[in-house]
């Protein structure tokens, strides 16, 4: 297999992955709808940090500690799912407070809360197990013998934020497009207690999940 045709077997196969809803998309989605595009992007950009970082650490043979390591992935699973379950609580009770579409997150100054919204998406990417299991299963495939294992790595993880940031970028600009209908106190409301509620399930199926 040549560089070439690993990479573009690897955009199909992560192409498809992309797609298939998740905690990843919950999160910017979240920040599109409550904060912004531009929390939405650097949230985005948070999520594509974490795929680098695993996609890296499969090259390099670090994440076999998830598969060979039943310690390792365990602490990981459940750091993982307090986590998710934290910003699933932190959501629903700020909603029943009152402040669901008022109050953000707290942010404070928009650099600050740029930045922030970086941390929550690269957290919640790296906090999840089973995006280490997945690229340390997949990536050996499409990395040809000659090629360098670390650039191979990098490189591929580098098509999956591509495609991530695309596929999130269309989903960040429904946004936009739906601002006036979404921007109705109740949409907000609803939207951000399906949100809460989707990471806190998400949380708690991670939770619940014993093995890669």
């Amino acid at each position: 297999m040549s560089v070439w045709m690993g990479l573009v077997s690897f955009a199909a196969v992560a192409g498809l992955l992309t797609l298939v809803p998740g905690v990843d998309t919950a999160l910017v989605l979240r920040a599109a709808i409550v904060r912004g595009s531009p929390h939405a992007f650097a949230t985005a950009l948070g999520v594509g940090t974490g795929v680098l970082v695993w996609g890296a650490a499969a090259a390099c043979g670090l994440s076999v500690l998830l598969t060979t390591s039943h310690l390792a992935y365990t602490v990981l699973r459940i750091a993982g799912a307090v986590y998710l379950v934290w910003l699933g609580v932190k959501t629903l009770v700020t909603l029943w407070r009152g402040r669901g579409s008022t109050a953000g997150d707290g942010d404070g100054d928009a650099s600050g809360g740029l930045l922030r919204a970086w941390a929550r998406g690269a957290a919640t990417n790296l906090l999840n197990p089973k995006i280490g299991v997945f690229y340390i299963a997949m990536l050996p495939q499409f990395i040809p013998p000659e090629a360098p294992h670390l650039a191979m790595g990098v490189a591929l993880a580098v098509v999956h934020d591509i495609e991530g940031m695309l596929w999130f970028s269309v989903l960040i600009f429904g946004v936009q497009f739906t601002r006036t209908w979404i921007a109705r106190p109740s949409v907000k409301r609803a939207m951000e207690a399906m949100t809460g509620s989707v990471l806190l399930a998400f949380g708690v199926k991670l939770a619940l999940s014993e093995t890669p």
